[in-house]
Formats: C-alpha cells, sequence, structure tokens
C-alpha cells in the first residue's frame, strides 16, 4: 500500500463514519501491545512529531503508564504548531494528566541544541511516519542522530523517521529501529526497505473496515492531480471524443463538455457532419471536427488518427450509431490507436473484442448490465458477489478496465475492483452515461491510469447526481447534471 492510498483508506474509513479519533486510539493502544511483548516496564522516551504519527505516540504514553511504564514525551515543535485535531485532543489529555500522579514527563524541544542522548531502554520514533518529504529539519534531524546514537531498543511508528514511504529510500537520514510498528496494511516503502532501517515489521488492525478499501468515498478525491500554477494550454489534458449520428447530436457533446468539466484544457469532438453545427451550438468551448455526412466510416479513419495523435485520451462510441460501416471504421481504430480511451455505448455493440486485449489495462469498457451481456454474452448475476466475480472476470479476459453501471457501480481491473454507491434513480436520465464517459475520458487525460480514471469518475459523476437531486428533486436532465460536477470534486 503506498502512502497516498492510507490517506485514502483514512478519508473512507471516515466517511463511513469511523472518527479518526478512534483510529488514533487504537493505534496508540495497539503500539502499547506491541511494546509490551517487547519490553518489560521501564523507561521509554516517545519522540513526537507534530502530525498523526505523534498523536499515536501521544496515546500510546497513556497505555503505557498504565502498563507501569515510566514515560518521557519529547515534542519536538511548539505545541501550537501540532496539526491535526485529534492529535491536538490527546495532546491536551497529557497535560490534564501530567499533575505528579505518575511517571510522566513532558518535554517541548524547539531547538536541537537541546536534545541530549536519553537513558530510556526503549526509545519511541513518533516524529514523521508518512509524512517525509526530503531532507529532515530541525530540530528532527538532530533527533534521529540521538535515537541513533542511544544504545535503547528503537522502535518506529508506521514508518522510521526519515524513510520514503514509497520506495523504502532514505534522503540523508533516518531511523535505525530494531522494530516498525505499521497501521492497517504494510506500506510499500517498508517492503523495499534496508533491514537496518526497519527490523522486524508488525502489522496492527486499528479498525479499518476492508470496505474503506472497496467502497469509493472523498478520499478518492485525493487521486486527483491538480493542475500545476504555472501551466499553459493543452498541459491540463486533450481528449478527443468520437461519436454522433444524424439522431444522436447530444450525446458526443455532453460527452465533450463532461471532460472540460474534469479540468481538461481542450475537448476535440470528431462527428458526422451533419450534426456537426448543432454540437457547435451547445457550447463554443468544444472544437468540433467534421467527418463524413451522416455517420461515421471507414473513410474517416486516417482523419480521426491524426486527430488522436495530439490529445491524451479518447471517448468513443457516444450516439455513434449501428451502421455496419461505423463497425468497420470503430475497428480500424482500435487496430492502430494506441492511447487510454473510453468505449462507450453504441462501440461496445460494434467492437471486436479480441482486440481490445491487446491495448492494455488503459482502456475502459463502460457497460450497463444489458450490454455487458451482449459484449461478453454472460448475463450478470443478480446477487453482489456473483456480479463481482463476473465482472471481474470478464476484466481479467480483455485485459481492461470494466465500469458496469447500475444501481451499484462496479468496477473491476483483472483482480482488483471497486464499488460505487453515489447516485440515484433521477440518473436512468438520457445523458448520464455521456457524462460518466466524458468525465472518464478527462481523468485519464489527466494521469490517472485506467482503473482509477474509472472508479474515481463513476464516484464524481454519481455524486453530481445527488447534489442536481438536492435540487430537482430526481427530476434533472443531463445537463443540468453537468453543473454539478466542479463542485462533486470538493
Amino acid at each position: 500500500m503506498t502512502p497516498k492510498d492510507m490517506m485514502v483508506v483514512d478519508a473512507n474509513t471516515e466517511a463511513l463514519g469511523i472518527p479518526r479519533a478512534s483510529l488514533m486510539e487504537n493505534a496508540g493502544h495497539c503500539l502499547t501491545e506491541i511494546l509490551s511483548r517487547i519490553s518489560k516496564p521501564c523507561k521509554i522516551s516517545i519522540y513526537a512529531g507534530t502530525g498523526g504519527n505523534g498523536g499515536d505516540g501521544f496515546v500510546a504514553a497513556r497505555y503505557l503508564l498504565n502498563k507501569g511504564f515510566e514515560v518521557d514525551i519529547y515534542l519536538l515543535a511548539h505545541p501550537s504548531q501540532i496539526k491535526s485535531r485529534e492529535s491536538r485532543k490527546n495532546w491536551e489529555v497529557l497535560q490534564k494528566i501530567n499533575v505528579g500522579l505518575n511517571k510522566l514527563k513532558i518535554n517541548v524541544l524547539e531547538d536541537s541544541s537541546d536534545l541530549q542522548i536519553t537513558d530510556s531502554e526503549v526509545v519511541l520514533d513518533a516524529i514523521l511516519g508518512t509524512g517525509v518529504k526530503g531532507n529532515l529539519r530541525e530540530p528532527i534531524s538532530s533527533a534521529v542522530d540521538v535515537i541513533n546514537n542511544t544504545i535503547a531498543i528503537k522502535v518506529a511508528v508506521d514508518v522510521p523517521t526519515g524513510l520514503d514511504p514509497l520506495t523504502g529510500k532514505v534522503f540523508d537520514k533516518a531511523v535505525k529501529a530494531d522494530n516498525t510498528i505499521t497501521f492497517h496494511r504494510i506500506k510499500s516503502g517498508l517492503k523495499e526497505a534496508k533491514k537496518e532501517y526497519v527490523g522486524n515489521i508488525h502489522l496492527c488492525d486499528i479498525g479499518i473496515p476492508n470496505e474503506a478499501e472497496i467502497f469509493t468515498g472523498p478520499g478518492d478525491l485525493l487521486r486527483y492531480n491538480n493542475r500545476n500554477e504555472g501551466s499553459h494550454k493543452g498541459q491540463n489534458g486533450k481528449v478527443l471524443v468520437i461519436g454522433g449520428n444524424s439522431d444522436y447530436s447530444g450525446a458526443p457533446a455532453i460527452a465533450a463538455l463532461s471532460s472540460l468539466k474534469s479540468g481538461v484544457d481542450l475537448a476535440i469532438v470528431a462527428v458526422p457532419s451533419n450534426v456537426s453545427n448543432i454540437i457547435k451550438s451547445y457550447s463554443p468551448d468544444l472544437i468540433v471536427k467534421n467527418l463524413s455526412k451522416d455517420f461515421i466510416t471507414p473513410h474517416d479513419v486516417d482523419k480521426i488518427l491524426e486527430l488522436s495523435k495530439n490529445v491524451d485520451s479518447l471517448v468513443i462510441g457516444c450516439g455513434m450509431g449501428l451502421e455496419d460501416e461505423t463497425g468497420t471504421a470503430l475497428n480500424h481504430l482500435l487496430d492502430r490507436i494506441r492511447k487510454p480511451m473510453v468505449i462507450d455505448a453504441d462501440a461496445l455493440k460494434l467492437l471486436d473484442l479480441d482486440l481490445i486485449e491487446k491495448l492494455g489495462n488503459n482502456i475502459i469498457l463502460t457497460p450497463h448490465a444489458t450490454e455487458f451481456k451482449e459484449l461478453f454474452g454472460i448475463k450478470v448475476p443478480e446477487e453482489l458477489e456473483d456480479k463481482i466475480q463476473t465482472i471481474l472476470k470478464a476484466s481479467a479476459s480483455c485485459d481492461s478496465t470494466v465500469l458496469v453501471k447500475g444501481v451499484v457501480d462496479i468496477i473491476a481491473s483483472n483482480d482488483k475492483f471497486r464499488l460505487n454507491f453515489t447516485g440515484n434513480p433521477g440518473m436512468t436520465v438520457g445523458g448520464t452515461g455521456d457524462c460518466l464517459a466524458g468525465l472518464v475520458g478527462g481523468l485519464l487525460a489527466q494521469g490517472l491510469d485506467g482503473y482509477e480514471a474509472a472508479f474515481l469518475g463513476a464516484y464524481i459523476n454519481g455524486k453530481a447526481g445527488d447534489l442536481a437531486a438536492l435540487k430537482y428533486n430526481y427530476n434533472f436532465t443531463a445537463t443540468e447534471l453537468l453543473n454539478f460536477i466542479y463542485t462533486s470534486f470538493k
């Protein structure tokens, strides 16, 4: 698990109704249980930072006192700099119980010159954990030296301070722990790190339910990369939407507008010429390119290929129609384009599934249950667990991400899956699937991989629908839903 994955899970756990304070309490208790196995009651020094890692150390201090340990706390900053509400609360608890009835000493160290080698038998590193970025600043840098120079048993909370939690590399220095106590899942950096830094790794269950990793939630918005303030036009993604015919001009327009709402810089729409003026009338923000007169044909392949060279992702199928020539054109394109793409709506009925296996996991198929059966030849079962297994097998069979739209959206990518519960009955209105396709295409264009783009797109699209329902009840249109996409990123 990466540090970002852990941040996502923490936020999604809170969204399920489990407060961060409960997780911190469980972490502190777990630290104490393992420390009690490592050492008999003795003097322990806890070096604490200003983030959640420090808060875990504050909670552990209370439990350790109850077990007969003598506890010295060293806070490596002014208390006003403690960042999280939960850590501040636990710091305040320590102040209240520090009246001389227990073996607790609290020290605030803002200057590295105040650091001295401790005579404790155990040292707990609760300084940075997964919060490390670059070289260590003072007094943290000197604290690492002090910890490493002591003869005490050294125990790190979550990740040794100074160790990159993603890669396991050390920037300039890091605590050399005899034991590392980590929570919920072993971080990727601990698996890659040298033994001299992490020692023996202990994994603690702190009460995060598996559903916090399975259900989409507000934490997944952390996966979205906000645009660089110094970026220029086109650097935040360009999407090419291919679709439309004389009967369906709105579908590709809605998809393109949705991709713009996702944050991309440019949305290009390649459509038959008889509907191009209609699509231009929807918004001056769309770049519209003419193809054949009534529907897409093999004659359009070279032009679409040329357009695809200058974009970051494609959305294919919205309002495309089911003409035989359109199917031939589609499969010629799939045989030659090697870019991330969303295949939606009519394109799902026309594509040669064998071609998809060659294109890799940045291909996203977005069927509803009926389209899924037509595409894979398998009916989607009624029971949720059976649905998941069926969709996982389908995803693995074509090595693509499959997003099956429904009351519960199921997103599968080979052996991984997510469930999305956002959305409401108002989203049965035509066009909301086009919103989803364009949104997912926009996220692809901004650098998310196919799996992330699919489940995050499903979450945001459903949340936009839920916000629309607050204003319109269930009587909203797809174009009205578009107006809530931006708000759904918050």
